[in-house]
């Protein structure tokens, strides 16, 4: 059945456990002391799913986790915020992922085990699941192996079945950057990385000039700038959009998420895109005032509420 929603997420999926007021950085042969723990969904693709499922978007996850307890916990977590679980694999023969994040002030260092995220492949994702969805995001390609190859080939596949599609690509722990960018951008209708991701896939040395390459090679390119905003480049459309600043930052995690989540969500409502960047941009800061990716979003209704006593943002922006 088609539309069934009105977002697919293709991504991996493995659990957050965050240090917070961390006595010092880590060094080798020594303990430090961390005075705050939680355990939480993470991943990127996760982040998004949940965040978009509490706008109000309906959104079916495809993915891959063993059968643990670190399962258990991402599949109650997206289940409570009702996004459809029922196309991720369980494989009892693989252990779930998992990042330890340490947090310092704004800025973080993290170690994965990524488990289950190492064997989704593209076989996995039939084409009924595809058309089930109006839009296909896609995000952290480099912790997927299986599937970073036929990236092209996915992208492809959803848009001769109608969809938009979206990729946040992500850090690469390996430093390559080795995906063919001019392959798998002419199927991508927005592309999101983040600046040190967008120099490094471009193989250039400003912004700018990334975003023009990477303009010429895809369609709508977001380039997220944290604390500076975001600046987007459509065709021969340049706009900058200035940041939503948060004077009391909790941590920054799922920040770009959450920036992907607000960009589609008004996306896939037909809305300008200065209104989504907008909308982007205050979703990334509303992101900041909780800890871990997914706490500050509960209701569309709380999100514009606290956008506009917080931070200034007017719905009809």
């Amino acid at each position: 059945m088609k539309n069934n929603f009105d977002v697919i997420v293709v991504g991996e999926l493995n659990v957050d456990i965050i240090l917070n007021q961390i006595d010092s950085f880590p060094e080798m042969g020594k303990e430090k002391l961390a005075s705050s723990m939680s355990l939480t969904l993470g991943s990127s693709s996760a982040i998004f799913a949940s965040n978009l499922s509490s706008m109000g978007a309906k959104v079916g996850f495809i993915g891959k986790t063993g059968k643990d307890t670190f399962a258990d916990l991402v599949l109650d977590s997206l289940q409570a915020k009702n996004v459809d679980t029922s196309m991720i694999i369980q494989d009892d023969s693989l252990a779930t992922g998992a990042t330890i994040v340490l947090n310092f002030d704004q800025d973080r260092a993290m170690v994965t085990h990524p488990g289950a995220m190492n064997y989704l492949i593209l076989s996995d994702i039939s084409p009924d699941h595809l058309k089930q969805g109006k839009h296909l995001h896609f995000a952290s390609c480099f912790l997927q192996p299986g599937i970073k190859p036929d990236l092209a080939n996915l992208f492809k596949s959803a848009k001769e079945l109608g969809l938009t599609t979206s990729f946040d690509p992500q850090w690469d722990p390996a430093e390559k950057w080795d995906i063919d960018i001019e392959e798998i951008l002419p199927h991508v209708d927005i592309f999101l990385p983040n600046k040190v991701e967008a120099l490094l896939l471009s193989g250039e040395k400003d912004i700018e000039t990334a975003l023009d390459k990477l303009a010429r090679i895809g369609n709508i390119i977001v380039i997220k700038l944290g604390e500076k905003g975001s600046i987007l480049k459509h065709g021969n459309k340049v706009i900058k959009a200035t940041p939503f600043l948060n004077t009391n930052v909790v941590d920054a995690i799922g920040a770009g998420d959450s920036f992907n989540t607000g960009f589609v969500y008004k996306f896939i409502q037909g809305e300008d895109i200065r209104v989504c960047q907008t909308f982007a941009n205050l979703t990334g800061a509303l992101n900041t005032t909780e800890p871990g990716g997914t706490a500050a979003f509960t209701t569309m209704a709380n999100i514009l509420k606290i956008g506009k006593e917080r931070f200034g943002y007017k719905f009809e922006d």
